[in-house]
């Protein structure tokens, strides 16, 4: 840690600081400390063994003397404790050595003080590696002393000096201390660590507890959101379900013209807020983390024709062209992957650029770029000529609830979030999106999905026939027996008179309960059944009919009418045993081909 430290400074207030460890803090007053006492015990020495005539000791003092003062001045400069620390386990290690060898050519009471120190100095200070290193030397050097005193007397040509009461009494003093010092500071710094260490981990646990409470609070927070929007989906999507469901049948009445266009405005209408709704209920799904992808066969051609469709009318109207041109290549195909959420993303691209387009065409380009074992690589591109977007605001457009301008939002509308939904669709298969636009002539939207291909080339063609009938009002389905459990008197009444266009009397159960009791004593080819009703909802009539010991009866096909519009919903359904379900509101054709899959065997007995 860098600090501006004077060249002229002695103060270890100007060292130390708060952003060391407190086991550094210790290291750093150490060494100061430290070197001050061996200053100042050699400062006592040095006039004593001056005056007794120890010329070696004297000698020694004074170079001793000089380089503490060096160590000293250095570290007030320049606080690196670990390179003093080097220098002073060196110069302890070569004292050790010349007063052995040569000074006293004995191993005396200040020898083994100086190797204490410098084992205790070398394990605090530079911890276990340098320390065993220094301790190795020191004790090596104690040790070859005892074997080469054995086998002679004398270990150097000079006399030894003799070590005088004064000097054994300074010497052990300040060793002591030091020895004490080092100890006593040392063991105030581990417990400061220890109690520092309870603190940390006092803090962490209330951290913790404060966590756990955040994250239980966010779950029940998601838990209410969730349970919040499948509550207000439910109760949006069951009038929502009335009104397009009366619609439809009115159009199936053959209305005036006059009739029909209302009709139409109508339901234009229910549609658009549907989708509205639809976006805030999948946009919710999406940020869940929790979406899934199916992989199913489809061929993609049959699909975008099924996306545009309804696509080329609302452009027709607007006075645009729209073109729609698919890969020659694609259309004898069948590609694995989840239809529904490719259908997401291509409807919310083509609906914008049918918004946002005032005059001119909208273009949608599907070509296969790449076919390698199997697998196709297929770019999608939904071209318009419409209002352009600014270059630094293309990023801004994929934000939620965002769009170009307030502008853009009053003149066409909309939540902002559809662009948003691609995008994280996109992202969560591993795809991007790609816009080029230009201000006033148009938008490119491009991006590129990887698809196994189907080894069955047949294309499986949808029950046209099915729809055409039920969209006009004439049976689909023949002569068969439906047992429809509904609490809701609109949707009830919808259901009838929607099932008589199609020469078909329902029983009505008004819950769960009824159900089982209909179906205990009378016989039906299928069942709807709604989800949320009294006494026994849609799940718990769906396990009880499964258990039933009449197998007939308890493989009775059951589709699910649901208003909620949850992610796990699916998984709920096909969990309790039911076969399929239809959203509410729901469009007459695809009830009908649900359940015309369903009873192909008893329809076409």
């Amino acid at each position: 840690m860098s600090r501006s430290i004077s060249f002229f400074n002695l103060s270890i207030k100007n060292i130390l600081s708060d952003q060391y460890p407190i086991i550094d803090q210790a290291r750093i007053r150490l060494v100061y400390y430290g070197l001050l006492l061996a200053l100042l015990g050699v400062l006592f020495i040095i006039p004593n063994v001056y005056t007794l005539g120890q010329v070696l000791q004297t000698y020694i003092g004074v170079a001793v003397f000089f380089a503490l003062l060096v160590l000293f001045k250095y570290f007030t400069y320049k606080p690196d404790f670990k390179l003093v620390s080097h220098a002073l386990l060196i110069m302890a290690t070569l004292l050790t050595l010349i007063l052995v060898y040569e000074v006293f050519q004995n191993v005396n009471i200040i020898a083994v003080q100086v190797v204490i120190l410098t084992i205790l100095f070398g394990y605090y200070m530079l911890g276990v590696t340098w320390g065993t290193f220094y301790s190795l030397i020191n004790s090596v050097i104690v040790l070859v002393y005892f074997v080469w005193a054995d086998t002679t007397n004398m270990l150097s040509i000079t006399r030894p000096e003799k070590l005088d009461g004064y000097t054994v009494i300074v010497s052990v003093f300040f060793n002591f201390i030091l020895i004490m010092f080092i100890q006593g500071h040392f063991y105030n710094a581990f417990l400061k660590s220890i109690k520092q260490l309870k603190e940390f981990a006092d803090s962490e646990k209330q951290l913790n507890e404060k966590l756990a409470k955040a994250i239980y609070k966010a779950e029940k927070s998601s838990e209410i959101q969730s349970d919040f929007l499948s509550t207000m989906s439910h109760e949006i999507r069951t009038p929502l379900n009335a009104v397009i469901g009366m619609g439809n049948l009115l159009m199936m009445e053959k209305p005036r013209p006059d009739q029909k266009e209302n009709l139409e405005i109508l339901r234009f209408s229910a549609t658009n807020l549907l989708t509205l709704v639809n976006d805030v209920l999948d946009y919710n799904k999406i940020e869940s983390g929790k979406i899934e992808f199916e992989s199913i066969k489809f061929n993609l051609n049959e699909l975008l024709h099924n996306i545009c469709g309804g696509q080329i009318i609302k452009a027709e109207e607007k006075g645009l062209s729209f073109h729609l041109q698919v890969d020659e290549f694609l259309k004898t195909k069948n590609i694995i992957g989840d239809p529904t959420r490719l259908s997401q993303i291509i409807y919310n691209l083509v609906s914008n650029a049918i918004k946002f387009t005032q005059r001119g065409n909208v273009k949608v380009n599907v070509n296969c770029i790449e076919d390698r074992h199997n697998v196709a690589t297929i770019k999608f591109c939904v071209i318009d000529s419409g209002i352009g977007i600014e270059q630094e605001k293309i990023q801004n457009i994929f934000e939620p609830f965002a769009q170009e301008s307030i502008t853009t939002t009053r003149q066409f509308g909309g939540t902002g979030i559809g662009l948003s939904i691609v995008k994280r669709l996109l992202e969560l298969q591993g795809g991007t999106i790609n816009v080029s636009s230009e201000m006033g002539v148009g938008s490119d939207f491009c991006f590129t999905m990887e698809f196994p291909v189907s080894t069955d080339t047949e294309v499986v063609a949808e029950p046209v026939k099915n729809i055409r009938l039920a969209e006009k009002g004439e049976s689909p389905l023949g002569n068969i027996r439906v047992l429809i459990a509904e609490d809701n008197s609109v949707n009830v009444m919808l259901m009838k008179k929607l099932f008589s266009k199609w020469n078909i009397t329902p029983v009505i159960a008004e819950n769960g309960e009824r159900a089982i009791e209909l179906l205990h004593y009378g016989n039906f080819d299928i069942i709807l059944m709604d989800l949320q009703m009294p006494v026994l909802d849609g799940y718990q009539a769906a396990r009880a009919i499964r258990k039933m010991a009449d197998p007939k009866k308890a493989s009775i096909p059951i589709i699910a009418l649901t208003a909620s519009a949850l992610f796990d919903i699916r998984e709920k359904v096909f969990s309790v045993g039911m076969n399929d379900y239809v959203s509410k509101p729901f469009k007459p054709h695809e009830l009908v081909e649900k359940m015309h899959n369903l009873l192909s065997p008893v329809i076409n007995q």
